[in-house]
């Protein structure tokens, strides 16, 4: 597999999961230029890279835009949503998942 062997979506984002290993997922995201207006939260944190393209997030109600090379941490349960993608933003994404007790 190539990390650059993609498609990009007409519309919303492409989701690949590279690895799931233990407590932790890597994961492309592909994103197009019309997205959803979506907001996540999630129980495990998350590190994000951008490889390609900028895109514009909310995290807890602040706007972080972010360009190329550009990494970003969101912890656990922070609601966060993509408000703007240039086609064809390349994403690697780390969820990190609280290990079961």
């Amino acid at each position: 597999m190539n990390l650059y062997d993609y498609a990009i979506p007409d519309s919303g984002e492409r989701f690949d999961t590279l690895l799931a290993e233990k407590n932790v997922e890597i994961v492309r995201i592909v994103s197009s230029d019309t997205l959803e207006k979506k907001e996540y939260w999630q129980e495990e944190d998350e590190w994000v890279v951008l490889l390609e393209g900028s895109a514009l997030l909310e995290i807890n109600g602040e706007e972080k835009p972010l360009g190329r090379g550009e990494m970003l941490f969101i912890p656990a349960r922070t609601p966060h949503r993509v408000l703007r993608t240039e086609r064809g933003t390349l994403w690697l994404a780390v969820h990190i998942h609280t290990p079961s007790p």
